[in-house]
C-alpha cells in the first residue's frame, strides 16, 4: 500500500496519461513544414541567382569571358529584370559586341522623386571616376571607335601600347619632367579603370585590352566637352608659361 511520500511523488514521477499528448503535438509540425515548402517554391532559381549577383558584383557580363551566364541574361532577360526591380536597374544586352549591362531604370524618373537622375543611383555612385580617369576613358573610347570602324562593329582585341597612350594623357595633363612619374600616373589610372572593368590588365609588352563596355559608359557629347576642357586648361598652362618665359 503506498505511503505519503509515494503519493506526493505519483505525479512527477507517474504523469497522467492526459499530460503527454504526443498524437497532438504531432500534427502541428505539417502546417510547419507547409509553409516552408511554400517559403521553398518562392525562392529565386539558382542560374538566375548566379547571374543577377555577377551583374551586381560587376555591373556587365562579357560573352567571351563569362559565356555560361552571358547566354542565361540573354535568354532569361525578363526574368532577371524581375529580379533587378527593387534596386531600381534593368539589363540591357548589346549583342553585337556581344555584352549584357546595368543600366538604371526609367522607373526611377516615372515614380515622380523630383531630384531623381541617373547620378543619384548607388550602383552610378559607386562607379564615378575622376576628372583624370574620365579624361582617360575619353581617349581611349576615340581608339576603340576607330578600332571598330576599322576591323567591324564588335570586333575584338582592340589593343593598344602605353607608349603610344602616354603622349595623349600628357598632352591634356601636362609633363611631370619625369618618365617615371609619367609612367606611374598613367598605369594609376589603367588599374582604376581596370576595376571598372574598362581595360584588361597591363601584359608584358606593355599593352592593354580596351573592353567593349566603353561604347556604352558616358554620352559621346559630355566627353567631347570633357577633351575640350582639358584642351582649354592645357592651353592656358601653355600660355601663362610663354608669359612668364
Amino acid at each position: 500500500m503506498p505511503d505519503y511520500f509515494d503519493r506526493l511523488t505519483r505525479p512527477a514521477d507517474e504523469p497522467e496519461s492526459g499530460d503527454s499528448a504526443p498524437t497532438e503535438t504531432a500534427p502541428a509540425l505539417h502546417p510547419t513544414a507547409e509553409t516552408g515548402s511554400a517559403e521553398t517554391e518562392q525562392y529565386t532559381a539558382k542560374h538566375l541567382k548566379a547571374t543577377a549577383q555577377e551583374l551586381l558584383k560587376y555591373g556587365l557580363l562579357e560573352a567571351d569571358r563569362k559565356p555560361n551566364l552571358y547566354q542565361i541574361a540573354i535568354t532569361q532577360t525578363s526574368a532577371i529584370n524581375r529580379t533587378l526591380e527593387p534596386f531600381d536597374l534593368r539589363l540591357k544586352v548589346d549583342d553585337v559586341r556581344g555584352l549584357a549591362f546595368l543600366v538604371v531604370s526609367e522607373q526611377l524618373f516615372r515614380d515622380g522623386e523630383e531630384n531623381a537622375d541617373e547620378w543619384s543611383h548607388p550602383l552610378i555612385r559607386r562607379q564615378r571616376l575622376t576628372m583624370e580617369q574620365s579624361l582617360l576613358v575619353a581617349i581611349l573610347r576615340q581608339h576603340f571607335i576607330a578600332h571598330e570602324q576599322e576591323a567591324g562593329l564588335g570586333a575584338g582585341d582592340a589593343t593598344l601600347e602605353l607608349e603610344e597612350l602616354l603622349p595623349q594623357l600628357q598632352l591634356y595633363l601636362g609633363d611631370t619632367g619625369s618618365d617615371a612619374r609619367d609612367q606611374k600616373r598613367l598605369r594609376s589610372l589603367l588599374d582604376a579603370l581596370r576595376n571598372h572593368g574598362i581595360v584588361s590588365d597591363i601584359d608584358a609588352n606593355d599593352q592593354i585590352t580596351i573592353r567593349p563596355i566603353i561604347a556604352h559608359l558616358a554620352n559621346p557629347e559630355n566627353l567631347q566637352n570633357l577633351l575640350h576642357h582639358f584642351r582649354k586648361v592645357a592651353g592656358q598652362t601653355d600660355t601663362m608659361d610663354g608669359d612668364d618665359v
